[in-house]
Order: structure tokens, then sequence, then C-alpha cells
């Protein structure tokens, strides 16, 4: 037996804590200004939500529409992915879901005195702030290079004029088809058979960005890339583990479960470089004892801080420890049941031999030193899994934009499998994906990488020839522009050219293309950067009624659908006056694009499919029938999920099993840097940084420049710094610093005008927000698998910025 495996289980569950236990946590420890904070949730976010109404003059309309949102007969929330719940009463949204709501539903309006005053490139100097303050877009917009300005066109002609210039393209792959999160099952479907027909793959999307590591790496274990688990499991679960994921800021909803899972004596275990607030306590607005008390309740119960990019080692200890621990017992007594789920491994699961002796042979202190935390945090974790009868593993983006995030979710799984936590009640994966249907476009055909059946259903519904070759994702169409292959770029909806990596070089190649379209509710950066022709097409937002012909021609309401990030189906039906009478919708722009792109179809008439969107659905069915069965029936009953065939135990893999999948050897995320620590620590060190958003933000779209939870406020330009290190360095808080990245690749990365601030961070990293900060992480530092940016493990460089350097910056730093 090795003499690192536990020699026995402990008798008490209390020594770790275990059902709501008030054990020492043997991570770092918090500072005392972070102990005094107040929890997440509670009052503040009741004020944030009644602040932003009133700033947009919504005080009567917003709260009649928030009572309205993420319920059956209403709409679905246009922010994040997390399932509704059943709520049939009352509130069913959040702070930053109110928030969405507000910032879409504004009075406020984009005048066409903004472009007689302005040209795009004075534009270009406003923040992301201020551009998506000046309210919703109303009319189409065409770009008038000669003086620099976008001009209001008609409709008529810019779906005339952006057609003709389709047609004149000699390679359809010389047309990028990006689809946001925000669009509807619907939309999406008609946008990758436009694409398709058109003649092309290229379908870049913000999964790419996001969660593609998942969809990538979950099938090679399970044979599909979305949650096994629905709310129903986190009712049941004895623990919930957290990777990378700071539910308070980007899936507050979340909150809500994990609340209820801790009032019933549930462990919640979170690995987080950051000491996230809420996710260490949170006052439930809809609790009125929490209201009262104002102190919340104790989210996790363990709480331990990694070094950025160290959660493979974590989980791979974790691992470790808990088949060194069945080991030992089976050891002692060959006749026992063992600690592993032996049964379900023998029955399910195939290559657990080959995974058991890869984790006996790893070095506790390799492990120890790469995840930045001592053995005993990493037992006590392993503990609490062990322990657990049923384990949900959660996990965002603070694992999928590592370089090695894949890797990282096969380890997850592993830990899962290894007990059998996948396909019972109350366990399973849980990737916690970003905007509200980012899962579901993907499931409806955007998809750079198609399979053929899929192909052959669109061929034989619409009768039709797909392309068969392969598409670009995000960072190959940003390599395609940057090689001058790509001509038009087309963006329904999104950000694209702040979200990318490397925004600055790639941008400059922006206005070489022949064409950019853009479709949108409200003015953003993307649109500051227009090719030789360019247009933005205003569209309806997620809460304004959607009128259309209908079957009968006389004028109907329009449903959309999403699914969520747990593959529930919901009905979405707008409940305000849209911003304005002409605004079209994605769907109404879709077909009119394609219909002046396409040549005629003998069988599809894009005017019969926008007149009723359950025509939509019903091909939508057909070229899914496994998965959308009696799709508008359904619907039309409040929605539904989508079976998942791990739920059952039924694996769609190679090995018709689930895989124990591990990398030869630990590796490090961060292209082989050493630890910094503090005694090694100076100005020529090595920083990972992380990108994040900040409370008063949604993907690019930025609230206001405050971030109550972590103390910053009238300014998004800080780097965060744990106080040991600056200390170290001889540096104080609110010093200006520039960033510069560390790379091979021969191109210099630099920014400049960041303040320095204190935060309980592990020494040698630092943390910084999102989109700010795009220009330091090179395009190609991504995970293998999915191309995804690695935007949560930069390696940078700080350097202190003299006076004379502060004193250049300060229009800069003061716009920002």
């Amino acid at each position: 037996m090795s003499h690192d495996a536990p020699t026995s289980r402990p008798a008490s569950s209390s020594t770790f804590g275990h059902k709501g236990s008030h054990a020492p946590d043997l991570s770092r420890e918090l500072s005392g200004s972070q102990l005094d904070r107040p929890p997440g949730g509670g009052w503040p976010s009741l004020k944030a939500v009644e602040t932003f109404l009133w700033q947009e003059h919504l005080p009567i309309a917003g709260h009649v529409s928030l009572m309205k949102m993420n319920k059956p007969d209403g709409f679905i929330c246009p922010s994040c992915a997390w399932p509704n719940g059943d709520k049939p009463k009352g509130a069913n949204f959040c702070e930053n879901g109110a928030k969405a709501l507000a910032w879409e539903a504004t009075r406020e309006r984009v005048s066409d005195e903004l472009f007689a005053q302005n040209t795009v490139s004075q534009l270009r100097e406003w923040t992301d702030h201020h551009l998506e303050k000046e309210g919703r877009l109303t009319h189409p917009l065409r770009y008038n290079a000669e003086q620099d300005r976008y001009e209001v066109t008609s409709w008529e002609a810019a779906y005339a004029e952006i057609g003709e210039r389709l047609k004149q393209y000699d390679d359809p792959n010389q047309v990028e088809f990006y689809t946001s999160g925000r669009t509807s099952n619907e939309a999406a479907f008609l946008f990758s058979l436009f694409g398709r027909m058109y003649g092309t793959n290229n379908f870049p999307d913000c999964s790419n960005m996001c969660h593609e590591t998942t969809s990538r790496a979950l099938p090679e274990s399970i044979g599909i890339g979305k949650a096994t688990v629905n709310l129903e499991d986190f009712k049941q679960a004895d623990a919930i583990f957290i990777f990378g994921q700071n539910s308070g800021t980007n899936s507050p909803r979340m909150l809500g479960d994990l609340h209820e899972a801790r009032g019933r004596g549930a462990e919640v275990v979170s690995f987080n470089p950051l000491r996230e607030r809420a996710l260490v306590s949170f006052a439930d607005p809809q609790s009125p004892r929490d209201m009262l008390s104002g102190k919340g309740v104790e989210i996790s119960t363990q709480y331990h801080q990694l070094r950025i990019g160290g959660d493979l080692a974590a989980v791979q200890a974790m691992c470790k420890y808990v088949i060194e621990a069945d080991d030992a017992l089976r050891e002692r007594n060959p006749h026992a049941v063992g600690l592993l789920d032996h049964d379900f491994i023998a029955q399910h699961t195939h290559g657990f031999e080959a995974f058991a002796d890869h984790c006996r042979k790893l070095d506790w202190q390799d492990l120890v030193e790469m995840s930045g935390l001592s053995r005993e945090s990493l037992e006590q974790a392993a503990q609490t899994y062990l322990e657990a009868e049923r384990v949900i593993c959660c996990w965002g983006m603070g694992i999928t934009q590592h370089a090695r995030g894949g890797d990282t979710i096969q380890q997850i799984v592993n830990l899962l499998l290894l007990r059998g936590n996948i396909g019972k009640p109350g366990a399973g994966p849980c990737p916690v994906r970003g905007h509200s249907n980012v899962q579901g476009d993907r499931t409806v055909g955007i998809e750079n990488l198609p399979n053929g059946a899929m192909l052959d259903a669109f061929d034989r519904v619409f009768d039709i020839q797909c392309p068969r070759d392969n598409g670009h994702d995000v960072a190959e169409c940003c390599e395609a522009i940057l090689r001058g292959e790509t001509r038009a770029f087309i963006g329904m909806g999104g950000n694209f050219f702040r979200a990318i990596p490397d925004q600055k070089r790639i941008v400059e190649k922006v206005h070489e293309l022949d064409m950019t379209v853009h479709i949108a509710t409200k003015l953003n950066r993307s649109h500051l950067h227009p090719g030789k022709h360019g247009w933005v097409l205003p569209t309806l937002g997620h809460s304004e009624r959607d009128l259309q012909a209908g079957a009968d021609g006389k004028g109907a309401e329009q449903t959309t659908s999403v699914e969520d990030g747990m593959c529930n189906v919901s009905p979405s039906r707008g409940v305000m006056a849209p911003a304005d009478a002409s605004l079209h919708s994605e769907i109404a722009i879709t077909c009119q694009l394609a219909k002046a792109t396409l040549p005629a179809h003998p069988t599809l008439d894009w005017d019969w499919l926008q007149a009723d969107y359950a025509r939509i659905r019903d091909r939508i069915e057909q070229v899914f029938p496994q998965i959308f069965p009696d799709y508008n029936a359904r619907l039309a009953q409040g929605g539904f999920h989508i079976r998942i065939a791990p739920r059952e135990r039924i694996w769609h893999t190679d090995s018709g099993r689930a895989n124990f999948l591990f990398p030869e050897g630990l590796g490090t995320d961060e292209q082989g840097l050493d630890k910094v620590t503090h005694e090694t620590l100076d100005m020529d060190s090595t920083f990972l940084l992380s990108t994040m958003r900040g409370h008063d933000q949604f993907n690019t779209t930025v609230y206001s420049n405050d971030d109550r939870y972590r103390d910053v406020y009238g300014t998004r330009m800080v780097v965060m710094i744990s106080p040991q290190d600056l200390e170290t360095l001889g540096l104080s808080e609110g010093q200006r610093v520039r960033m510069e990245t560390v790379s091979e690749d021969g191109v210099e990365r630099s920014m400049a005008g960041f303040k320095l601030k204190a935060y309980d961070i592990p020494s040698g990293c630092l943390a910084a927000y999102y989109p700010e900060t795009n220009d330091l992480i090179p395009l190609d530092h991504r995970d293998a698998r999915s191309n995804t940016p690695a935007s949560k493990s930069v390696p940078v460089r700080l350097r202190l910025m003299d006076s004379e350097e502060v004193n250049a910056s300060e229009g800069v730093l003061a716009s920002a």
C-alpha cells in the first residue's frame, strides 16, 4: 500500500464539515476586510433592480414585464441560460436579468443626430457603456465610407443591396455567418439553413468563445456535450462541487438553488482563484428571513482558492485520494463492497484500470504545487466527495477558457464516474452555460463541424444539397480575416469584434472586408468597424411582441423557443410594444436576406416560413425528429425536456460506455511557466491573468462601471493582485501599471492604465475585466480540442507606469 493512501475512513463525517457543520476551511485564510463584507444579494440587489428600471424610464412597465419573465405565458430572460424552475406565481428573475430587461426595453433611442454629429471614427472613442446607453436602434443603417458615417436606409434597399453583394462572391466560404446566444431556436435554424443553401458551413458562434470546450470534450467521455442533470437533481444532491463558476455575477438564479441546497444540509464545495462574495454567502431577496436578518446563508462550506489553471491538478488529486482510499479498504478486507461503485464501473465504463494506475502514480507534491492548494485542502474536498451519495459537479468558463480546459472537464467526469454519479437522481455533470440560448442554437444546426446525418436530414427536408466541408469557428474566422481570405461577415446579434481575442490586430483587417452586416438591438463597438460596405439592421428584443402575418394571413403574435443549460425547451412570447413599429424580427431579417440572396426554390417559400413560426418548428422537427418530437404540441403545453441518453446510462461513445480519459502526465495549463511564489516574485516575474466580468455586466454589455461585489466603483481599468504580492513588489494600491503579454509568436501585446487593487487572490495571479483586456490574449492561446480562447490564464508581466506615461493616458483613463 502506498504511504500516501488514507488508512481509514473517518468515523464521523463532521470532521470534514459534512451536512452543514462549520469545520475550518483548510484553504487560504480570508483577510479581515473580506470577512466583513456583506453577503451577495439582499437589499443591495433589490436597490440595483429599482435603480436600473428608473434609469431606463421603466418604473411601471418594467415591473409589469418582469413578472412575465421566465413564465410559460411570457418571455425568456435575455441574460443567462440557468433553468426557470417551477414558479408559476411571483418573481422568477434575478438582479442581472432585470438589468438585461431594462437595458433592452429602455425608452432611449439612437437618434439620427448621433451619426450626423459623429463620424464612425469619433464614435470609436466612446466607451462600450456609453455606446449602448444611447438606446435602441430603430431604422436600418448603411455605412457611407466617403463620409465615414452611418446613414438611415430602408429595409427594402438594405435587403436588396446585401443580397446583391452576396451573389457576387466567387466562393461561399469567403462569408462568415456568426450567431449570438440571444438568437431563438427558430431564427438560428433558419440562419443555418440560409448559410448552407448559400454554400458554406462557416458558422462561428458565441459558444466558440465560452463553452465550446464542453461541447467537444464531454462527448468523448459520455457521448453528449450537455448537462445530464436538471433542477430536481439539485434538490436531491448531497454535495455540489463548483469549479471556475462565479454564480453571483454570471448566473445569479443558480444561487437560489444553492441557497435551498444549503438549507437542507448539502455541501457546496467551491474551487475558484478569487474569493467571490456571493459564493461565500448569499441573502436571497425572496427569503423574508434573509432580508430581515441581512445575513444570508453560507453558500460554500469549503472554498478552495487554487492558483489559476490549477483545477486539472486539483481534480486529479481528488481522484487519487478516492481511488487510494478504496485500495486501502479492499486491501484490509478483500470482500468489502469498496468506496468506488465497482458495479457501475464494470457495467458502464471503459478505461478504469489505466486511469486508476495513472492516479496512483501521481506525486502528491506535484499535485500540491500545481494546484496551489495544500494536501490537506485537497483531501478535505475529496473526503467530502467520498461521503456524499449523490454529487453534482458544475463548471463555468473558469474551466473552459484554459489551454487544457478539455482535459480538466474529462477529469471532472472521471471523478463523477468513480462513484457512479451519472445517471442517478441528484448526480451528474452540470456545465453552467452563458447566454440564454447558446445551447439551443447548436442543437438546431449552428455547427461548423456538422455530422453527415444532420446534413442528410437538411437535404431531405428541404430538397437541397448542403456543403460537406467543415467551416470556421470563431478562432478560424479570425485567422481567415487576418489572412485576407474573408470577404463578408454577417452577425446575428452579439458584439463579435469586441469579444474576440487579439482584438486590435483583427479589427485593423476588418476594414478591408468587402461587407459587414450586423443584426442588433443596440449600437455596439463591432458596428464601428465596418467593412468597405456595412449595414446595421435593428431587430426586436426578447421582451417585445412579434407580430407576423400568421397562418391565416390576418396577423398573429408569434412565439419562439429556447433551450436552457439543462436541456429544457421553453416558449418565449414578448409582452411589450416594440421599440419602433418598423423593427423586423431576427426571423424576418433572415428570411428576407435569404430571399434577396438565393435563387428561387420550388418548395421553399421564405415568406411562408416567416408568416407563422410554428411552420419553422415543424421543419425543425423533421430535421431533428429524435430531439423535437411533437415540437409544437409540447411547446404549447409549456415546454419539455430533451431526452439525454446518459441520464438513462446510455452512452453514445465509440466504446459504447462512459470513458475514463486522461492526459499523459499532469503538464501545466500555463505554457510550462513555473509557479510564482512570494519568495521568487520580482518585477520580471510572469503572472497569470484571468479575465472576468463585472457585476454590472453581461458578456460585452456593460451596464455601469461599478462592481459592488468587488468594491470597484467608477472604473473598469483595474487589475486585482494579492496584498502579499503588492508588498513583495514594493507597489501600492492605486498605482497605474502596464500589462505585457508573454508569448512566443513575436507579436507585442501591451495595455496601459490599469489601477492596482488589492484583492483576495493567490500569489502570482491577477484578474482584470473583459473585454478591456482582450488585446492581451493571443489568438493562438486556446484549448486544443475546441479552439476556445484561454482567456482565464494569460501569461503577463507588470510594468509600473511613470508619471509622464500616466499623464499621457489620462484621457483614455477618464473615458474608461
